[in-house]
């Protein structure tokens, strides 16, 4: 097994209740470091390059407008098998279907206020970690 490193992003959902301390609870205990964090208000113009891969989804605006919607935290988690780790804490996209014990079935409000977004793949995280971070904020 490889020491990979995934983003989290918890959503504006998840930040209005105050439940980032709850949900970095969830991930320290699956054995995931934070090796960098940040709390922040996305421009339009950012939301809109980061899920730019879904810009011809019908639910583009919608996803976008949720983002801007409030502040998010931004991180950089790492351990053995970050993103398929993190993808399982977090649970399915459906909080109705996600496992008990996941941070979606305990803390999201629906399918689209889910609390919590993370890499798919080790490729992505790469690329998403690098939209959000610089190389010196990132301390493992």
């Amino acid at each position: 097994m490889a020491v990979e490193r995934t983003l989290s992003i918890i959503k504006p959902d998840a930040t209005r209740r105050n439940l980032t301390g709850k949900i970095n609870a969830v991930i320290e205990d699956a054995g995931l470091r934070i090796v960098a964090q940040k709390r922040v208000a996305l421009t339009r113009a950012q939301a809109e390059g980061f899920y730019a891969v879904h810009k011809e989804r019908s639910f583009f605006g919608e996803l976008v407008d949720f983002m801007i919607s409030g502040p998010v935290v931004v991180q950089a988690l790492e351990g053995e098998n970050a993103v398929a780790t993190y993808r399982e804490v977090m649970g399915a996209t459906n909080p109705a279907n996600a496992d008990e014990g996941t941070i979606r079935k305990q803390f999201a409000e629906s399918i689209e206020a889910n609390s919590v977004h993370g890499s798919d793949s080790l490729e992505n995280a790469a690329i998403e970690i690098s939209y959000f971070f610089a190389q010196t904020e990132i301390v493992g």
